[in-house]
């Protein structure tokens, strides 16, 4: 806590342009450095990540490949091994070089093999049989080849084998070819074979190949015998591989030729054998890529800061100089030095502090007028309170004056036998008593409202007589006790309705008012319609009407009430609750009042 306060302390003793600069270093420079390593670590990571995933996608686009010729290959050395011409070839014993050539070209296999498969370069069979010479497909053996691991591997282990074998092709080149090896079985015969099925370089080049990746392809313990870079026939893998691993998997960075590379590894079994193949895909323009993002992403991080820093250094120069030119005014008037300089440089809160303490020399000369004037008003508003106050007490004595005098001529009235205008004066002394005792409050219950409607029809229909039927439905169980609104609301919508609605009507008027509860969009709702038969409105009379409700025309007269009663709701209840009229030419009027009923009951 005292480090705190002490930097607070410190931060305060700065001058205005130091605090600047120390809010840009804590606000711009310290967060900006924080986030653009997080930002640089961040998206280097997710970098490597992405160009990692590329090399995956590679390599199995790559052990797809080598699947699919594999597969493809052992399904033609199968035919080649069980094929009953060829075995019988292999083991019959030729009295003549000619005899011998006869058979071979009286069987097509092995021809349309090497004619139909152009993924092999060659398919030869090996074979001891002392009447077989060297003629297509047939190559005797010779102590060279007998004394090789792959034809030893192959008699003494039945099975697939997969190996890189040297290979001459053309003028005398010599590269590493991939080859399938495999016995044919001679049963009851002295004599051995063994089928060499050679891929061929270039149609595995036309397949593997891939400009943005470097592949170099291994056979178990063997050396690299396919690789984009020509080089590196014949040599290990960039990686050390370990060879006990069944499935040996690695992923990461090397250092290849003074070049970082980034590498990816994978063994990939054969069909029907335990030869392994490895793939190792490489990436040469990866790690040069993610670097050339990463100074992008610096630069920008610097020039973030720069820019801002040299535009902080001129508006604080710039800004720190009005500061103080403000400052030496005040200090004058300070010191009722009032010849001030007559214009201040800028247009914003320094200028508009400046023209207030000009203005406030102007009010310090006229400061005594100004105090004289404020007695006369503080004397005017305590003679219009005293007036306001009279008011009040006379108003507390005109009702009951008024209520005396109706309550009078309501006895007279009954004493000269004049039942009617009796009824319509006691009418007319309790509707003005409850508007007169709801003048100053703010709420009334929802059974008082009612039976000030019921009154007011009362008085009407000593008017209209039977012109005018009157109804009112309320919910079952609804207890108008508990409901509490803004008094005066419902008998204005009634009388519009009666002057406006039922005008034209000689006979059959009527009014209904139906009170239930409803749920809307969630909310518990009271609604309060008033409806009538009367003549209706047309879509363009109903429109103005509406929006005469929500705007306040003072150049007009009507309307008027059905616009206090919606200002009203939406006072108490909020813009949500408000004054609905629905009206049809000739089908009659309904205006609904919605109110929200946690707000009506009180607690």
């Amino acid at each position: 806590m005292s480090k705190k306060i002490r930097f607070i302390s410190i931060f305060n003793r700065a001058t205005i342009r130091q605090q600047l600069y120390i809010i840009y270093a804590a606000v711009i420079v310290v967060p900006m450095l924080l986030l653009g390593t997080f930002l640089l670590l961040y998206t280097g990571r997710i970098m490597v990540d992405y160009y990692t995933d590329l090399l995956k996608s590679e390599n199995h686009r790559v052990r797809n490949l080598l699947f699919e010729l594999t597969t493809d290959t052992y399904n033609v050395s199968k035919d080649i091994v069980f094929d009953l011409g060829i075995r019988k070839i292999l083991t019959e014993n030729f009295d003549s070089t000619r005899d011998y050539m006869k058979a071979v070209d009286q069987n097509a296999l092995l021809e349309q093999c090497a004619r139909n498969y152009t993924e092999f370069s060659a398919v030869e069979i090996y074979t001891d049989n002392p009447t077989i010479s060297d003629y297509k497909q047939f190559v005797c053996l010779d102590e060279d080849v007998m004394n090789t691991i792959w034809y030893q591997e192959a008699i003494s282990e039945p099975g697939i084998h997969w190996r890189a074998i040297p290979w001459e092709y053309g003028y005398h080149d010599e590269y590493w070819s991939l080859c399938l090896v495999r016995a044919i079985p001679l049963i009851n015969s002295p004599y051995h074979a063994v089928l060499v099925i050679h891929l061929d370089e270039n149609d595995l080049r036309l397949r593997v190949d891939n400009d943005e990746y470097l592949c170099t392809l291994s056979v178990d313990r063997g050396p690299v015998f396919y690789s984009s870079d020509r080089s590196r026939y014949g040599k290990a893998q960039p990686m050390p591989v370990d060879f006990e691993e069944p499935s040996f998997q690695y992923t990461g960075a090397t250092e290849m030729d003074n070049k970082r590379y980034l590498i990816n590894i994978s063994t990939f079994y054969m069909f029907q054998s335990d030869s392994r193949i490895y793939v190792c895909t490489l990436d040469s323009q990866g790690y040069a890529n993610i670097r050339r993002i990463l100074y992008l992403c610096g630069i920008i991080i610097a020039l973030n800061l720069v820019i801002p820093g040299v535009m902080i250094h001129f508006f604080t120069k710039h800004f720190a100089g009005r500061v103080n030119v403000l400052r030496e005014e005040m200090h004058k008037a300070s010191n009722q030095d009032y010849e001030l300089i007559s214009t201040f440089q800028g247009n914003d809160e320094l200028s508009e502090a400046f023209d207030d303490l000009q203005i406030m020399v102007r009010n310090i000369k006229e400061q005594e007028a100004r105090a004289y004037e404020a007695q006369l008003k503080e004397q005017k508003l305590l003679i219009s309170q005293q007036e306001m106050e009279f008011k009040m007490l006379a108003s507390q004595i005109n009702p009951h004056f008024l209520y005396n005098t109706l309550e009078t001529i309501r006895m007279k009235a009954l004493k000269a036998g004049d039942k009617e205008a009796a009824t319509a004066i006691k009418l007319l002394g309790k509707s003005m008593r409850y508007v007169l005792e709801n003048m100053g409050t703010a709420m009334t219950t929802l059974e008082e409202e009612l039976n000030h409607v019921e009154e007011y029809i009362a008085i009407q229909h000593l008017r209209f007589g039977d012109r005018i039927q009157y109804t009112k439905e309320t919910e079952p169980g609804l207890d108008l006790k508990e409901y509490y609104l803004p008094p005066l609301l419902l008998q204005p919508v009634v009388e519009n309705a009666i002057v406006h609605g039922l005008e034209e009507k000689d006979e059959d008027g009527r009014i209904a008012v139906s009170v239930y509860r409803k749920i809307s969009e969630g909310m518990n709702l009271l609604i309060i319609d008033v409806e009538d038969n009367g003549c209706g409105m047309t879509e363009e009379v109903l429109g103005k009407l509406r929006t005469d409700i929500e705007i306040r025309d003072m150049s007009r007269s009507k309307s008027i009430g059905l616009y206090n009663i919606n200002q009203r709701m939406k006072l108490h209840f909020g813009d949500g609750y408000r004054v609905h009229i629905y009206s049809e030419p000739q089908m009659g009027t309904r205006v609904r009042l919605m109110f929200p009923i946690d707000r009506m009951q009180l607690e």
